[in-house]
């Protein structure tokens, strides 16, 4: 964990290199929408993505419901990512801290937008 934000350790160094390694294009983000998202950007997911590409798109879109600054009991963070993906909103949440959208801490009591984060 760093010491300073609770982040893990080492995200910082990997964070910047998700736009770069997953770059999605408007014409991406257009088509995308239209399969994961088809009632809209605050309808939940009609399925969640299998290739890395197309997650990372899922969530930073997920991630973009945080409010920066604000931290978030995990039963929060549950009831949000509900909305998103219900029948696995578990995998979501481990999704968007494995991926470092979010950060907690160790006790995983509380999460929060990773500000370091390249959305």
């Amino acid at each position: 964990m760093n010491e300073h934000d609770g982040s893990p350790a080492g995200a910082a160094q990997k964070l910047p290199r998700l736009a770069e390694r997953y770059p999605i294009t408007e014409e991406d983000q257009a088509k995308w929408t239209r399969i994961y998202l088809p009632d809209g950007p605050d309808g939940s997911l009609s399925q969640f993505p299998r290739k890395d590409k197309r997650k990372a798109f899922v969530l930073r879109h997920i991630a973009a419901s945080f409010e920066p600054n604000r931290t978030y009991t995990e039963k929060e963070v549950n009831e949000l990512l509900k909305r998103y993906w219900a029948p696995d909103f578990v995998a979501i949440r481990r999704y968007l801290v494995d991926w470092g959208f979010l950060t907690r801490t160790d006790d995983c009591q509380i999460y929060r937008l990773n500000d370091s984060h390249d959305r």
